[in-house]
């Protein structure tokens, strides 16, 4: 994945974005998860949530997997 990425979900815990991206990637869509939560060992520092990376060009491709998955 190159060094410029979108968020794609934003979610409360680091556990709920490893699943959004496990789903992505389970479509073949490089994704990352950023949280500010000092690599995992502080969970509480996830104030303002947890993001869920992927590559422009896979953008729009993630955002319709994520919105038929919640329908």
């Amino acid at each position: 994945m190159s060094n410029q990425t979108v968020p794609v979900a934003s979610v409360s815990s680091r556990t709920e974005a490893d699943i959004v991206a496990g789903l992505l990637r389970s479509a073949g869509i490089d994704a990352l998860v950023s949280a500010d939560d000092a690599g995992g060992e502080i969970g509480s520092f996830q104030l303002e949530g947890v993001s869920v990376l992927v590559a422009p060009a896979d953008e729009a491709e993630a955002r319709q997997i994520l919105a038929d998955s919640t329908s």
